[in-house]
């Protein structure tokens, strides 16, 4: 019977392992620093800015300061405001945006998928089109208050004709950039038109739409601000105009950071729903 011959394990190559961890601990001291970093750049400016207003070197009647801003802030949440509660301020500009978000999105993705795709609608409704995105949409919002009145629908249009182009030009390059050998070897498979729209192209854009819903977003906050600042009954752009009216900039300032902090939960959440759908996609370290 011939000895049992054991075999050593394979060598673990401790170099690689050990260099992973170092850009790990790296990556991880890096992101500590940018926060510390960021939290002590903004003490700095309001403590600054609070001290020039202290100090009258700036005008704390029009350009107020830190600690009345917060103390504004905390009347409002506490006390609520002249026109009701500070939550219900925030959700009716936010149910405004949203909802003009969602219907500017959807109507960018499916004109710019469509055009991307149809090159006789792109030579048809291109001139219209940059003719439409060449006129400043923000003048449109008294135009959308006479139309519709002071209630949401002036404030949704506001927002939807302030989402729609952003989303519509990424839709259409990312139509347009989609992988030739791509869409061949689908049709060489068998694919008809719909399937590669729907199976090759809309999933090769999706990288550009999700860049514009970064930006978009907040195109949709300020159209329902400004739209709220025109002529509305409810909304926080409500209250910076009655905060201007009143010589409150405070109240002004106030309204700011409360939109501030909507839009950095908003882009918060879409930046983990990216990171959640294109999981597949490699991280930059260096980020």
């Amino acid at each position: 019977m011939s000895p049992e011959v054991i075999s050593a394990p394979a060598p673990v190559d401790l170099s690689k392992s050990d260099r992973a961890h170092s850009r790990a601990r790296a990556a991880r001291k890096r992101k500590a620093v940018v926060a510390l970093a960021r939290v002590l750049l903004l003490l700095a400016v309001l403590g600054l800015w609070e001290a020039l207003s202290r100090a009258k070197v700036i005008d704390p009647f029009n350009f107020s300061m830190p600690s009345k801003i917060w103390d504004q802030i905390y009347t409002w949440v506490t006390h609520g405001t002249a026109l009701g509660s500070l939550g219900e301020q925030i959700w009716v500009t936010l149910h405004e945006a949203l909802l003009g978000w969602v219907i500017g999105v959807v109507a960018g993705v499916l004109f710019g998928i469509a055009l991307g795709r149809v090159a006789f609608l792109a030579d048809v409704l291109g001139p219209y089109i940059k003719v439409l995105n060449s006129i400043p949409r923000i003048v449109l919002a008294p135009i959308f208050v006479i139309w519709f009145g002071l209630g949401p629908s002036s404030k949704v249009a506001s927002a939807v004709v302030l989402v729609f182009f952003p989303v519509f030009f990424n839709a259409f390059q990312g139509a347009r950039e989609v992988d030739r050998n791509l869409v061949a070897n689908a049709r060489i498979l068998g694919a008809t038109n719909r399937r590669v729209t729907l199976q090759v192209v809309i999933p090769s854009a999706t990288s550009w739409i999700f860049t514009s819903l970064h930006v978009s977003f907040g195109f949709a906050l300020i159209g329902a601000i400004v739209g709220e600042y025109i002529g509305a009954t409810q909304g926080i752009g409500l209250l910076v105009a009655q905060s201007q009216g009143t010589f409150n900039a405070a109240g002004v300032y106030a309204a700011m950071v409360i939109l501030a902090v909507v839009a950095l939960v908003a882009e918060g959440l879409l930046t983990y729903a990216e990171r959640r759908i294109f999981r597949w996609k490699p991280s930059d370290s260096g980020h």
